[in-house]
């Protein structure tokens, strides 16, 4: 249970000042008029003022201390009954019996109910037991009215207030874990933009790049002419893509055009390109497709493809003259592309020392393809590697075919997608 009591060192509430007072003027004026419970008590006169004004400080208690509260109301109750007895004090003790339920602690709580309930009993016996007359049965009901029901009461209402509580706590969590969600869906989706911009507008401006800095260096006006007009192609193209992108953000609804992802099927269009681009530079490219088994799953065709294409644009701004191979290897598959099993990408150029000005980078290329690779649950690596003609630069992703691809495409890509924004 969750509980409202407060330090016996902390100021009385207003309320419980204002009804304590409320309760004292009344006992106050009944005493004036003559109005008592017990007419021929063991002590007459003014006695009956005593339990009255013990019985006010504790109703001023009643949730600041309500355990102190609830022993000054018993021993006042005790000393209202051997007096004239007045029922303002009788009123503000069941009241201090309800607040000892409610705003009390935990083990209070659960003790004043069974107490009260055995406390009204023992009246009930004793009564009956000392004047023998059915009659002494109301003096059980008086007790229960005033202990019991209020207990009972104050146990009601404390059930529907943790109650109401433990709502409140709920809807906060769900609305922290919907915020969580929503932040993290957005960065998903911020990462997995950026991928694709990178990726498919990087081949262009990389080339324009390479030619910008070719046409710099050369002072033949046929060959400046040549790169100018590469320039402005891939200006063209990565304009075009940049439009249809946008185009694709800004269309909503279910007449949203999507264009097809890329599959592996258009590598040798992709390497064509890279040949046109890096012959200025010496570099000549080669597709070995050693798959075996039957179609491959959507996510790995597009991610295989994004990071073929991400390798060959760095092969065009840091490879110096020499062959670029892609290699695809994967083992067949007695389902049809359903079972286990793994496409290895593998990208190798030649990393000696290039002559003459690179082209820029930022290293963001690098994190897309390991970001693309993990999120189909594989791994990625790009570094240098010996080779029989000299020192080569690797770059080899390994994405599974198993099922986890799917899961990883349909639920866990993009809660998976926000690491490594």
């Amino acid at each position: 249970m969750v509980s409202t009591a407060r330090s016996p060192l902390s100021p009385p509430f207003r309320q419980d000042l204002l009804i304590a007072a409320a309760g004292l003027v009344g006992g106050l004026a009944l005493w004036a008029l003559g109005l008592f419970n017990n007419p021929r008590p063991p002590l007459g006169g003014g006695w009956v003022l005593l339990p009255l004004a013990v019985m006010a400080l504790a109703e001023a208690l009643r949730r600041t201390a309500p355990s102190a509260a609830l022993v000054l109301g018993t021993v006042a109750l005790a000393g209202d009954l051997v007096t004239l007895s007045l029922l303002a004090t009788i009123v503000m003790f069941s009241d201090v019996v309800y607040a000892a339920v409610l705003y009390g602690g935990p083990r209070l709580s659960r003790a004043v109910p069974p107490a009260s309930a055995a406390l009204t009993a023992a009246v009930t016996v004793g009564t009956l037991a000392a004047v023998r007359d059915p009659q002494a049965l109301l003096a059980g009901i008086v007790c229960g009215l005033v202990t019991v029901g209020p207990a009972w009461t104050g146990v009601i209402v404390r059930d529907h207030r943790n109650a109401a509580a433990a709502e409140r706590l709920r809807a906060q969590q769900t609305a922290l874990l919907a915020e969580m969600d929503r932040v993290q869906a957005v960065t998903a989706e911020r990462a997995r933009m950026a991928r694709e911009l990178h990726d498919v507008v990087a081949n262009h401006l990389s080339a324009i790049a390479i030619h910008a800095t070719a046409a710099q260096s050369l002072d033949d006006r046929a060959a400046t002419g040549d790169a100018l007009a590469v320039i402005r192609e891939n200006s063209v193209h990565g304009l075009a893509e940049m439009r249809r992108l946008i185009g694709l953000l800004r269309t909503a609804g279910d007449h949203e055009e999507v264009s097809a992802a890329p599959t592996l099927d258009g590598l040798d269009t992709l390497l064509s390109h890279a040949r046109r681009h890096g012959a200025a530079g010496g570099l000549g490219f080669t597709l070995r497709d050693e798959r075996s088994g039957g179609p491959l799953p959507a996510p790995v065709e597009l991610a295989a493809y994004r990071i073929v294409q991400e390798a060959l644009t760095n092969a065009l701004k840091h490879a110096s003259p020499g062959e670029v191979a892609v290699v695809l290897e994967s083992p067949g598959r007695e389902d049809g592309g359903s079972g286990g099993g793994a496409l290895t990408v593998t990208v190798t150029s030649p990393c000696d020392r290039r002559p003459g000005p690179r082209a820029p980078g930022s290293g963001a290329g690098l994190v897309g393809m390991r970001e693309r690779a993990e999120l189909l649950g594989g791994s990625f690596r790009a570094g240098p590697a010996g080779a029989a003609g000299g020192t080569r630069w690797e770059v080899r992703a390994v994405l599974p075919l198993g099922d986890a691809v799917h899961g990883a495409a349909d639920g866990g890509d993009g809660a998976r997608r926000g690491d490594g924004a």
